[in-house]
């Protein structure tokens, strides 16, 4: 066995251990726990109202439901999880039907069902939406990971050479190189990079450097020689992103799978709504429409039932089916329609795996935030093309694994990660267009070699009041601000700590007094700190009119405010620092101000480790530090 089919069996090893220890967490946290406390902690609503239900493509039912529940209750349901809708009626039989989340709007949730069939109980009442294990997800990387390891020949086994490092890329020579308008050299040596590989090209794009713009421009270049492109990335909202982005470009996009976004911007573009807007789909729906009115007679209950009415039902069954195999005939042929026009097709990783795409021969696919997938879910998408463009950041977040015994045995290290080690060359976005180089400079000696420079329009653009210095860290070591512990979640929050950063919102709305306050956001790597500060803000009168959000780091990457506040929570007399270990999570948190960084913490707790006693030397010798005692009344 070659060295490459050795370290695709070992991934394969490492991934049945991921999916045996995501089975055995939600048996233990979900399956096995009583309705109220499913209720309790976010795994189930319950009770639901039907707000509407149909069909989408494919004859496949949807439901559209709504809790009644505060918007900002917790709960784990996102677009994409696959879930069990059940009625608790008594004595209705076939009481539960699974679908996946299309999407999650505050309290409503759109579930497509893996069936074709609505429920006749929808219309009765004592309704619930539970989550199950997501078997789909792994089946998907499962079925990638066998298809690669079996190529004998042909296309995806020369790319499979070269992305585990057995062959060298090639690339065509370029005796004119692009210069897109507006783009920098960086920028246009990476779209170049993309244009003349005929394997693979990587883009290494560290935060605000313009990394989607560039994917975005080269693209449009693609677009102009090839069919159509597939462009992948491992979540629904950063493919919604690229949705949107690509089609501002003047890109005909179609987004197929699942949404994060209900939005026109996005909706308008997938294939659902595509196919519902066509002017054929009148007649598709009416031929729909006589099929189940041909099923529903033939089930009609009758009294006696001799051989013409056994006749009669073989008949309508007959041509409930033809009518049903014509309503697909003619849905399918409006499908090639839509996707052969289509010069971009938009998913996620999982979503390439698609049956739709099997008809599609794509040239090229774009992986997008490629630091973020499992290794097994980029290979679902490479196996729909011949050529394969990759970008990310892997000293942003990771993505997500639950067995430590994976993690330790390297699931977690990226595709790309590999790839920046193997390949001879990778293109380095160098610009980056969001900081203050007084912000971006630690992050940039820590992770990028100090190989970022901050453009021009950036370099030294500042809060125009007194306190205008870009980085500040408050310190509450001996306030006694200890962490406290939620214990329905598990989840740490700080209360003593929000009393400081409180503190200097207020000086910082009152040194703008009528002046256009800049935009602002509270993270912190905790959920329940967040809840705590959503909470406290809504009640406090003299923080009424800041353009302010609050929400966790991970829910906060890709975007970006003028002042950003790090609420890091942890304070114990053991120094633990649990989450705040992810430095990758601190780098994402670090970087998304363009003005002014603001870090509240204990160095007490987080000063023995490298990383923050580097910081706070940092923050003391380029920046300001301060006690949280000046913040104290």
């Amino acid at each position: 066995m070659s060295e490459a089919l050795k370290e695709l069996a070992e991934l394969s090893k490492l991934l049945q251990l991921e999916k045996e220890e995501g089975l055995e967490q939600f048996k233990r946290l979900v399956q096995r726990l009583p309705l109220e406390e499913r209720k309790d902690k976010g795994y189930t609503w319950y009770p639901l109202q039907v707000v509407k239900s149909g069909y989408t493509y494919g004859e496949r039912a949807f439901v559209i439901v709504e809790r009644n529940a505060a918007e900002e209750e917790p709960h784990h349901f996102r677009s994409g999880k696959v879930v069990n809708l059940y009625t608790r009626q008594p004595a209705v039989q076939h009481s539960e039907r699974s679908g996946v989340i299309q999407f999650v709007d505050k309290n409503r949730m759109k579930v497509v069902l893996n069936s074709k069939d609505l429920p006749d109980w929808l219309g009765m009442g004592l309704i619930g939406v539970d989550l199950l294990f997501d078997e789909t997800t792994f089946q998907e990387m499962e079925k990638a990971l066998k298809k690669v390891q079996e190529a004998k020949k042909g296309r995806l086994a020369e790319l499979r050479s070269i992305l585990l490092g057995q062959q060298p890329p090639r690339f065509s020579p370029v005796n004119t190189p692009v210069e897109v308008p507006g783009l920098n050299p960086s920028q246009n040596s990476a779209v170049n990079h993309i244009l003349s590989a005929q394997d693979v090209a990587v883009v290494h794009g560290p935060p605000g450097t313009g990394k989607t713009t560039t994917l975005v421009q080269a693209v449009k270049l693609l677009a102009q020689t090839e069919n159509t492109i597939l462009v992948t990335a491992p979540s629904n909202t950063a493919a919604d992103l690229l949705t949107e982005r690509l089609s501002d470009a003047g890109l005909e996009v179609t987004r197929i799978g699942n949404i994060s976004r209900v939005d026109e911007a996005i909706i308008s573009h997938t294939l659902e709504m595509k196919l519902s807007k066509h002017p054929e789909a009148k007649n598709i729906k009416k031929v729909k429409v006589q099929a189940a009115e041909a099923r529903r007679k033939a089930l009609r209950y009758k009294r006696s039932f001799g051989p013409e009415e056994r006749a009669e039902r073989r008949q309508l069954h007959q041509e409930a089916n033809e009518l049903s195999a014509w309503a697909r005939q003619l849905e399918d042929r409006l499908i090639d329609q839509i996707l052969d026009g289509s010069q971009v097709v938009t998913a996620t990783l999982v979503g390439a795996g698609h049956e739709l795409l099997g008809r599609l021969k794509f040239r090229t696919v774009v992986i997008d935030e490629a630091a973020q997938a499992l290794e097994p879910a980029a290979w679902i998408p490479i196996t729909r093309a011949s050529r394969v463009v990759l970008a990310g950041d892997p000293f942003q977040l990771p993505p997500t694994v639950q067995s430590r015994e994976a993690q330790k045995q390297g699931l977690d290290v990226t595709l790309i990660e590999k790839l920046l080690r193997r390949l001879p060359e990778v293109k380095l976005l160098d610009v980056q267009y969001r900081m203050n180089q007084a912000i971006m400079n630690f992050s940039n000696s820590r992770f990028y070699q100090n190989a970022l420079r901050a453009d021009e329009s950036v370099r030294n653009h500042k809060l125009e009041i007194t306190d205008s210095n870009p980085v500040a860290f408050i310190d509450t070591a001996g306030c006694g601000f200890e962490e406290k512990v939620q214990e329905k979640y598990q989840s740490r929050y700080n209360p003593e700590e929000f009393f400081i950063l409180r503190e200097h919102l207020y000086q910082l709305k009152e040194a703008f007094q009528d002046s256009v306050l800049p935009s602002i956001a509270i993270i912190s790597p905790y959920r329940e700190q967040v809840l705590h500060i959503q909470k406290a803000i809504e009640e406090d009168a003299g923080l009424a009119g800041l353009p302010l959000s609050v929400n966790t780091i991970d829910g906060f990457q890709g975007q970006e405010r003028d002042v950003v506040y790090i609420s890091l929570v942890r304070s114990n007399e053991k120094g633990e620092i649990g989450f705040l270990k992810d430095y990758r999570r601190m780098n994402v948190a670090m970087t998304r101000a363009r003005k002014k960084l603001v870090v509240v913490g204990d160095s007490a707790t987080i000063g023995n480790d490298g990383f923050y006693d580097a910081f706070l030397n940092y923050c003391e010798k380029e920046g300001v530090y301060q006690t949280a005692w000046e913040y104290m009344r």
